[in-house]
C-alpha cells in the first residue's frame, strides 16, 4: 500500500465521521428550521435571531473544545494517557462553571435581551421561550464539544459521529410533536423546537460520557491532585482557550451583526437569510472533518517531535479543502432549488432572497473552506492564534460590517449587499490568514513542545 493511500485513509478515518457528525448536526437545525418554517417568517426570524445568540456563547465557551483537543492530541502523541485525563477533566469543570454564569441573561431576561440587540418587538415575544430553553442546553452543548473534541484527538472520531447519529432523528421527531402538539405532546409552537434541543443536548452528553469513560475508557477521571499539577495542566488549556474564545467571540459576534443589520431591513430578509446561511452551514461543514484532521495530525505530530510531519500534515489537508469545497459548492448551488418546496409558507420574496443568497454562497465556498482549514486547525496547532484573532477582528469589524451597512442600508442592493459583504470579509480574511500561516516554524512549534513536557 502506497503511503498516499495510507494518509488519505488515515485523514479519513478522522475527517468523515466529524463531517458527518456535524452535516447531521445542521441538517437537524435545518429541519428545526422548515418545521419552525410552517409557522411564517417571523417565527423563522425568531428562532434564527435567539440561535445566533446561543451560538455567539456555545462557540466562545466551546474553544475550549479546541484547546483540549490540540493538547490531548500532542498528550496522545507522545503517549502521556495520564495528562490526557488530567486535561480532559479539568476542561469539563472549567466548561461548566463559565457557562452557568454565560446561562444567567439570556435564562432570567430572554425577551429584554433580544429586543435591547434589535430584534423586533415580534420576533423578541415570538423567541423569548426558545432562547430561554436554547440558554439551558448550552451547558451539554459546551461540554460536548470538550469530550468530542478529546475523542477525535485519540482515534475516536465515531464516537461522536454515532452519538449524533442516535440523537438528530428523536430530535427532528419531538421537535415535530411539541411545536404542533401531536398525540399526547402539548402544542407549544416555537418553545417545542428548545424544548426538543435541550432533551437531544443532554442525551448526547450522556451518550459521550459513556463511550469515552466505560465503554472505551479512553480517560479515566483524574483532577490534578497538586498545585504544581493543577498549574501544569491548567496553564496551558487557558493559555490556548482564551485566544481561541476570543477569535470565537470576534466572529461569532461579526455573525450576529450580519443579522441585527438584517434585522433592520425587515422580518423577511432576516428570515431568508438565516434560510441562505443555514443551508450554507449543511454544505460548509462537509469538509469542517479537514479542520478536525488538522489538528489530530499535526498535534499527533508535534507530540512526536516530527516537525517535518507537522509541516507536511498542514500541507496535506490545506490542499484536501480545495477539492471539497468545490463538491460541496456545487451541492449548495444545487439545494437553493429546494427552498420553494420547504418554505412555501415564508412568502415569495423571502424565497428569492434566500435563493440568491445561497448561490452567492456557494461560489465562495473555496474562500470559506480554506479559511476553516487554516483559521482552526493550522495556525492554533502552529501556537499562532494571534495570527487568528487579527484575521478575524480586522475583516469583519474593518472591512464586512462596514460593508454591509453601506450596501445593505444605503444602496438599492439591501439584504443582497450583505452576502457580498460576507464574500469580501472572507476574501481579506483569506489574505491575512495565508500570510501568518507561512510564517509558521514547525521547528519551534516541536521545540515548544519538548520543554513543556519535560
Amino acid at each position: 500500500m502506497s503511503s498516499t493511500t495510507t494518509e488519505r485513509r488515515l485523514i479519513a478515518s478522522i475527517a468523515i465521521p466529524v463531517s458527518l457528525e456535524f452535516i447531521l448536526t445542521l441538517v437537524l437545525n435545518f429541519a428545526n428550521q422548515v418545521i419552525v418554517g410552517v409557522l411564517g417568517a417571523t417565527a423563522i426570524a425568531a428562532v434564527g435571531f435567539a440561535n445566533s445568540l446561543i451560538f455567539i456563547l456555545v462557540v466562545t465557551f466551546g474553544a475550549l473544545g479546541v484547546s483540549v483537543s490540540i493538547l490531548v492530541a500532542r498528550a496522545f502523541g507522545g503517549e502521556r494517557r495520564s495528562e490526557m485525563s488530567h486535561t480532559v477533566s479539568a476542561a469539563l469543570l472549567l466548561a461548566g462553571a463559565i457557562t452557568v454564569v454565560g446561562t444567567i441573561v439570556p435564562l432570567v431576561w430572554p425577551e429584554q435581551m433580544l429586543t435591547s440587540l434589535g430584534a423586533s418587538a415580534t420576533v423578541a415575544d415570538t423567541g423569548a421561550q426558545y432562547l430561554r430553553l436554547s440558554a439551558l442546553a448550552m451547558l451539554p452543548m459546551v461540554m460536548v464539544s470538550v469530550v468530542s473534541g478529546a475523542m477525535r484527538s485519540t482515534g475516536h472520531a465515531r464516537g461522536p459521529m454515532m452519538a449524533t447519529l442516535l440523537t438528530v432523528p428523536v430530535n427532528a421527531l419531538l421537535a415535530y410533536g411539541l411545536v404542533f402538539g401531536v398525540g399526547p405532546l402539548p402544542d407549544l409552537g416555537v418553545a417545542g423546537a428548545g424544548w426538543a434541543m435541550l432533551i437531544t443536548s443532554c442525551a448526547k452528553l450522556s451518550i459521550l460520557f459513556l463511550q469515552a469513560y466505560v465503554v472505551h475508557r479512553i480517560f479515566d477521571w483524574q483532577l490534578p491532585e497538586r498545585i504544581a499539577e493543577w498549574r501544569a495542566i491548567a496553564l496551558p488549556l487557558v493559555v490556548l482557550a482564551l485566544p481561541l474564545a476570543l477569535t470565537d467571540l470576534l466572529w461569532s459576534s461579526g455573525t450576529f451583526l450580519y443579522n441585527v443589520i438584517a434585522q433592520r431591513l425587515g422580518d423577511g430578509p432576516l428570515a431568508a437569510m438565516q434560510i441562505a446561511t443555514t443551508l450554507e452551514g449543511i454544505f460548509m461543514v462537509g469538509s469542517i472533518g479537514l479542520m478536525s484532521a488538522t489538528t489530530a495530525l499535526v498535534g499527533r505530530s508535534v507530540g512526536q517531535q516530527d516537525a517535518l510531519g507537522a509541516a507536511h500534515w498542514a500541507r496535506r489537508l490545506t490542499r484536501a479543502g480545495l477539492f471539497t469545497s468545490v463538491a460541496f459548492g456545487f451541492l449548495l448551488g444545487a439545494s437553493a432549488f429546494a427552498v420553494p418546496v420547504l418554505f412555501a409558507n415564508a412568502g415569495r420574496e423571502v424565497q428569492v432572497i434566500a435563493i440568491v443568497g445561497i448561490v452567492i454562497n456557494a461560489l465562495s465556498q473555496v474562500i470559506k473552506v480554506r479559511n476553516m482549514i487554516l483559521g482552526a486547525g493550522v495556525m492554533p496547532s502552529g501556537g499562532d492564534v494571534r495570527g487568528v484573532v487579527m484575521g478575524d477582528g480586522i475583516s469583519a469589524f474593518l472591512v464586512g460590517l462596514p460593508l454591509a451597512v453601506i450596501l445593505g442600508l444605503f444602496t438599492p442592493l439591501g439584504i443582497i449587499g450583505l452576502f457580498i459583504a460576507r464574500i469580501i470579509e472572507e476574501t481579506v480574511k483569506l489574505g491575512i490568514f495565508t500570510a501568518r500561516t507561512r510564517r509558521i516554524s514547525w521547528d519551534a512549534v516541536v521545540r515548544r513542545e519538548v520543554l513543556n513536557a519535560a
